[in-house]
């Protein structure tokens, strides 16, 4: 529990790290954050003794390593875009709304089955979404990217069977030549930022790696001892501290509408996790055989 309150906790917390990485581009972060978790991540295989596992893994769950990876990597762009645009409570929306995206996937691609308060839980998220549209002014694309995105990664995890460390090393393994070209371009044609401004914007930047991977080792260790549905509840520290964050902070406003807007998706939540814990629904689940939902962290 105090694994999975640390890292909810420290994921909540990102919107106070990556500004500090400014000047850099949301793209170079991204970099760095993919060239420096592998670089953690070989320490960790490293200390474990868990190479070989990592070359044993089959060519099919490499695909699915690999469809995990590119989702994942374009979760990570455009939150620190999001957030260091200055729209923390976009990105907040963003992960208010996944689990209810996560949900509609499931439906979507392996067929799970929804009770009708569940099904007007969705309904009623789909209703706060216009609501907040009408309040920002404009579609939340960014929100819904992040959401989308993220649910996707929860789809190929899903498909996934292999061990956690594996599966994430495996995942920034497979874009971090990507990545590392892309800071060597950047570099290369003078729009790179790591260096020429400093060893500590260049330390940050480093140490973007360890921020990325801390938080999701501790999830994966909390995940694997700690009820799905106690993880599930306590992902929802992350949306309330952004939130908070973007409000207290950075001084975001929202008017009345958006107001509204969060609190329809608050109580669209709230009823579908209710209706989810129904004992008619455990019946139903345990009797159709039903895998638990994946809760995959970003």
């Amino acid at each position: 529990m105090v694994a999975g309150v640390a890292a909810y906790t420290l994921w909540g917390f990102f919107p106070a790290f990556f500004p500090l990485l400014e000047p850099a581009g949301a793209l170079e972060i991204l970099g760095n954050r993919i060239v420096w978790s592998l670089v953690v991540m070989a320490i960790v295989l490293t200390v474990l003794r868990r190479w070989r596992d990592l070359f044993s893994v089959d060519r099919a769950s490499w695909g699915w390593i690999f469809g995990a990876a590119v989702f994942v990597s374009a979760n990570w762009g455009v939150y620190v875009y999001t957030v260091n645009s200055g729209r923390v409570t976009e990105a907040a929306l963003g992960y208010t709304i996944n689990p209810l995206v996560s949900v509609l996937l499931g439906v979507l691609i392996f067929r799970e089955r929804l009770t009708r308060p569940q099904w007007l839980a969705v309904g009623l998220a789909v209703v706060a979404v216009g609501v907040l549209t009408a309040g920002y002014g404009h579609f939340p694309t960014l929100s819904v990217i992040l959401a989308v995105s993220f649910g996707l990664y929860g789809v190929f995890k899903k498909k996934l069977r292999v061990d956690p460390v594996i599966g994430m090393t495996g995942e920034v393994a497979v874009v971090a030549p990507f990545a590392l070209a892309l800071l060597l371009w950047l570099g290369a044609t003078g729009a790179g930022t790591f260096t020429g401004h400093g060893a500590g914007h260049t330390a940050l930047l480093i140490t973007s790696g360890l921020v990325t991977v801390v938080p999701l080792l501790l999830f994966a260790f909390a995940a694997q001892r700690i009820p799905l549905a106690t993880v599930g509840m306590l992902q929802y520290i992350v949306p309330v501290l952004q939130m908070a964050w973007g409000l207290i902070v950075v001084g975001e406003r929202l008017d009345a509408v958006q107001w509204v807007g969060f609190a329809l998706i608050w109580v669209a939540v709230i009823a579908f996790t209710l209706a989810g814990r129904s004992p008619r629904r455990a019946y139903r689940t345990a009797r159709a055989g039903d895998s638990d939902p994946v809760v995959d962290p970003t």
